[in-house]
């Protein structure tokens, strides 16, 4: 299950994917990720190509990366066809492996200018960027795609035939729709129906994958790989994870001091690349991500969240006892008969 894959002439070690995501897929997140278990593919955040073309340095940043990071792609999101090949000329030029149109954001501020899950309601302006994206770069270009706006206006099967026919060689279906949002489960039914319409395009399933069962679901079903989304928040092992226990059928054993220990390399991380007071901000959002899982982790939580300094916020991470903290149950158990 778990196989190499080629995008044009790049071959990717693994089907396992890590997704662009807000707000987590940073540099720091991606460093970290490199050093745990490096998934297939990783994507930065979202760069708007309106905004990269008119060379506006804040979005630049979206796409800083190092040579750990490869290979890495780079997702791109916009509604103007004039933009699309001048902006993934320069994603290629600054040594990006992928280029990815984003048409599954759902959010109001990126659909409200034709942009995101917006561009599935306008499928000719859609097929004229794929088509621009192709024609301009010799990096293999992608797209990531909801199953539709809506339960009446799905367009997961037609997608995968329009996307093949701009030349695109892999699409990521979500198996919500934009106005599902991230309510309700992803319809992996919807996905295996656009897997069986593929002649030669990759379908990469994507939707409620935190765990490796959720995975194999999605591969059993003829996906080519899967994109992990949300279940990368606070897990930047999830890879290593995945291909562990799909290829041993053993479970991943994922200690308190794992978590610990991951969330002060994060740390480091956030506080070499961001100002202090960003730094600080990132830290409680991305602890509460490492934490969440972790029965009786309340009194931490609280102790970053209150924190008024970064230094602060470490000595909380070192000096509490994390063996009062367990992950599941099920896991606790499994680890006291190793």
């Amino acid at each position: 299950m778990i196989r190499p894959l080629k995008l044009k002439n790049l071959l990717l070690p693994s089907n396992i994917w890590y997704a662009p995501l807000a707000g987590c897929s940073d540099f720091p997140f991606r460093r970290l990720s490199a050093r745990h278990g490096k998934p297939g593919l990783m994507f930065t955040e979202m760069c708007k190509m309106d905004a990269l073309v008119k060379k506006e340095s804040s979005t630049f940043r979206f796409l800083d990366y190092d040579p750990s990071m490869h290979p890495i792609g780079a997702q791109l999101c916009g509604s103007d066809p004039k933009y699309a090949g001048q902006a993934a000329k320069m994603v290629e030029d600054l040594g990006f492996d992928v280029v990815d149109l984003n048409c599954g954001c759902p959010v109001d501020k990126v659909t409200k200018d034709g942009s995101g899950s917006a561009l599935l309601k306008t499928l000719d302006r859609l097929y004229a960027i794929l088509l621009t994206l192709t024609q301009s770069v010799s990096i293999p270009v992608t797209v990531k795609i909801r199953v539709g706006w809506d339960e009446k206006h799905l367009i997961h099967t037609q997608m995968v035939e329009l996307a093949e026919a701009a030349g695109v060689s892999a699409i990521t279906i979500h198996g919500r729709t934009r106005e599902q949002a991230y309510r309700g489960l992803s319809n992996r039914d919807l996905i295996e129906e656009a897997c069986k319409k593929a002649k030669s395009i990759h379908v990469i399933g994507n939707g409620d994958i935190f765990d490796s069962g959720s995975a194999k679901d999605l591969l059993d079903r003829g996906c080519s790989g899967v994109l992990v989304a949300r279940g990368t928040m606070g897990k930047p092992w999830i890879h290593q994870q995945i291909v562990h226990e799909l290829e041993t059928s053993t479970p991943f054993l994922v200690s308190t001091e794992l978590v610990r220990s991951t969330l002060l390399e994060h740390y480091d991380e956030i506080v070499s690349y961001e100002t202090p007071r960003k730094a600080l901000l990132s830290l409680r959002r991305v602890a509460c991500w490492y934490l969440r899982d972790l029965s009786g982790a309340k009194p931490i939580r609280d102790l970053v969240n209150r924190s008024q300094s970064l230094e602060e916020v470490r000595q909380h991470l070192v000096n509490f006892d994390f063996n009062h903290l367990y992950i599941g149950q099920e896991q606790n158990l499994a680890m006291q008969e190793q």
